[in-house]
């Protein structure tokens, strides 16, 4: 298109966003990603009650017009406790993410970019690492550096660094031997600067897009975690934590692990349905 004489092209974002635009489910995921953030943020401007005070007196009332949500087993509010609960949630699957997808960066593009013996050390540990289930890894390292938000957000990222390195060796065994790769060592760039500057920005796709589904486990796990009394502790709100707390009252209350389990589920779909949209807005060959 030539606007004024001059070709105006545009840019490979402003193509990825008009992709991601036509995609409804990553619409709706993307929306209900934002919303979360924004109730992160502002959430306690929300909430009707205190999320970690209730009154014993209030205890499994039914959602009422009062509590909208009911309340749990300690009569706190589960409305202001299912808000308050968001920004656990997201920081820790946010956080985690960050910490694994930056170790991940690292280890992989050593890996992928040597090669030889320190490919062979690094990866043979990210094997050790997934031989054992996530999650059991996780209870583990929770077990021995004790219970919290902070202890929860290092046993997670840990578990989950080698998912990351895998993706990135691969991606720059695929484009190492590129003439641009070639081109950036003749002209005297040293291993750090090609690696973090014209390698890893060319292959960032695919990372991208399994950083945004690693948050949906993260926050999986978290929830798992606080299910089995080893993420967040009480009285902090976190959904799985809920869910283990009000097992014990699922016949007569249902509605304490109902709308916990709904929060975990819709946030879970959302960073899925947005991150498969996506992988297609990335990837041409997946473009209808």
């Amino acid at each position: 298109m030539l606007e004024g004489g001059v070709e105006k092209t545009s840019s490979p974002w402003r193509n990825i966003w008009s992709e991601l635009v036509k995609n409804k489910a990553a619409m709706v995921g993307l929306s209900i990603i934002v919303i979360l953030i924004l109730i992160a943020l502002f959430g306690k401007y929300l909430m009707p009650y205190d999320p970690n005070t209730g009154v014993l007196a209030e205890s499994l009332q039914k959602p009422s017009s009062a509590h909208i949500f009911g309340t749990d087993e300690q009569g706190r509010d589960i409305f202001s406790r299912i808000i308050d609960g968001t920004k656990i949630s997201l920081r820790v699957g946010i956080t985690a993410v960050a910490i694994a997808l930056t170790a991940g960066i690292i280890f992989g593009s050593f890996a992928g970019y040597y090669g030889g013996k320190i490919d062979m050390y690094i990866m043979r540990l990210m094997d050790i690492i997934l031989a054992f289930p996530s999650l059991l890894l996780a209870i583990a390292f929770m077990s021995a550096l004790g219970k919290g938000i902070d202890k929860a957000i290092i046993a997670i990222s840990i578990v989950t660094i080698p998912e990351y390195a895998r993706i990135v060796r691969g991606s720059i065994l695929s484009v190492k031997e590129n003439e641009y790769v070639q081109a950036a060592k003749a002209i005297g760039n040293n291993d750090m600067g090609i690696i973090f500057k014209h390698i890893l920005p060319n292959v960032m796709s695919p990372i991208i897009v399994r950083a945004t589904l690693g948050i949906s486990t993260a926050i999986l796990e978290t929830s798992a975690l606080g299910f089995l009394g080893l993420g967040i502790q009480p009285p902090q709100a976190e959904w799985g934590s809920m869910l283990g707390a009000g097992r014990g009252y699922f016949y007569n209350a249902p509605h304490i692990v109902l709308f916990p389990g709904i929060a975990i589920t819709i946030t879970v779909l959302a960073f899925n349905l947005f991150g498969d949209g996506l992988r297609d807005a990335l990837d041409p060959k997946l473009r209808k």
